[in-house]
């Protein structure tokens, strides 16, 4: 009866693993159940064991947390590459053009202010020698030597002004040669067109100083201005009330920037037509001018009473008021031209823009060129 009971208790409990020598296992399936429940409850309370089927999804997405990390740290790496750096050449270029349409615009505030410079000089000095003729101390023999024309005569037949505007008009051509040999580079080296935008802008801008020279010198002697004096023999044979007519450059420009779009073709069409209507316009306004300036001088008051001083200074006085128009007529002439180079800008892309300015320039360096050759042709008795 005692071994019966000592059977009941064995010696070595059942829920231990068997011996590594290979014991036949006394564990049964409940005792296999007794031994998990055993180990779980045996796990740290301190995670609150959930065993909704719900969570476990949740506890698979917790183990691969670590790898979705991973992929998303290396995703944000690559995006947070910066973008990539620029050619230096292309820096080093754009700085070269941002520099050089600086320096333009200085010299384009420089030259308007040494020209208001100038005249205030050459009217201080115009005051001095008038103030000196009436007091007879220029007056020789022959009469004064500087009598109704003013600087004129000591400046070879010029007025000041129109003396000044000579010598900044060949600065100018000088530095609108400089600006053409830059173009023609840029395109000649294929540059992207927002690099070759700067040098079109330059040019223009470099037109735009012209025309505030003329509006200097128009105010002052307008005859030198329209008379072409400053040009060369050859440029004055197509000279249109003080430069070259919109609408003639427009038919030559227009086998020089193909191809052109149906858009671009009408555009340019339409702006050689209204260009030469309005310079009909202004040609048949000067006409008008000239003939009333005619009739006035050849007033037949003036003739019948040739030594009456009032009737003759009154007339003059008509005649004068006239001619002040002919300065509104140059004005509106280059505010033509002006437009004219504009809109062509805003009609044409950058790079046949670039064609054009560069068609216009050898178009008056030949002309320029024709004329030294016609001066130093051989001569013949």
């Amino acid at each position: 009866m005692y071994a019966e009971t000592l059977n009941i208790f064995p010696s070595q409990p059942m829920h231990e693993d068997p011996s590594p020598n290979g014991g036949v296992s006394l564990l049964s399936p409940t005792s296999s159940g007794s031994k998990r429940s055993s180990e779980q409850s045996m796990e740290p309370t301190a995670t609150p064991r959930n065993d909704h089927p719900a969570t476990l999804p949740e506890t698979r997405k917790d183990a691969k947390a670590p790898v979705k990390k991973e992929s998303s740290t290396k995703g944000t790496s690559v995006s947070e590459r910066g973008p990539k750096t620029p050619d230096p050449k292309v820096l080093r270029r754009l700085a070269q053009n941002r520099e050089a349409a600086r320096k333009s615009r200085l010299r384009k505030k420089a030259y308007v202010q040494q020209l208001e410079a100038s005249r205030t000089k050459l009217s201080q000095l115009e005051h001095e020698l008038q103030r000196a003729r009436a007091q007879g101390l220029l007056s020789g023999s022959g009469g004064p030597l500087i009598g109704d024309q003013g600087l004129s005569v000591s400046l070879g037949g010029l007025s000041s002004e129109a003396a000044m505007f000579n010598m900044e008009y060949a600065r100018w051509q000088e530095e609108h040669d400089r600006l053409m040999c830059e173009l023609r580079a840029a395109v000649q080296e294929q540059l992207p067109e927002n690099e070759l935008r700067l040098f079109v802008e330059n040019s223009i801008m470099h037109y735009d100083e012209m025309i505030d020279l003329k509006s200097i010198v128009v105010k002052s002697d307008v005859f030198h201005l329209i008379s072409g004096a400053w040009k060369t023999p050859a440029e004055r044979c197509f000279m249109w009330m003080g430069d070259f007519r919109p609408s003639e450059l427009i038919k030559m420009l227009a086998s020089r920037i193909d191809p052109l779009t149906e858009q671009q073709i009408l555009g340019v069409c339409g702006l050689q037509q209204s260009t030469q209507e309005t310079e009909e316009a202004l040609s048949q306004g000067l006409e008008a001018l000239q003939q009333s300036l005619s009739d006035t001088i050849a007033s037949d008051a003036l003739i019948s009473c040739p030594s009456n001083m009032a009737n003759y200074m009154g007339q003059m006085a008509i005649a004068m008021n006239k001619l002040a128009t002919l300065e509104g007529f140059v004005r509106q002439a280059e505010n033509l031209r002006h437009q004219t180079l504009h809109r062509l800008h805003h009609l044409l892309t950058t790079r046949q823009m670039a064609r054009c300015l560069l068609a216009i320039a050898e178009y008056f360096h030949r002309l320029r060129a024709l004329s030294s050759l016609w001066l130093s042709r051989p001569r013949q008795d």
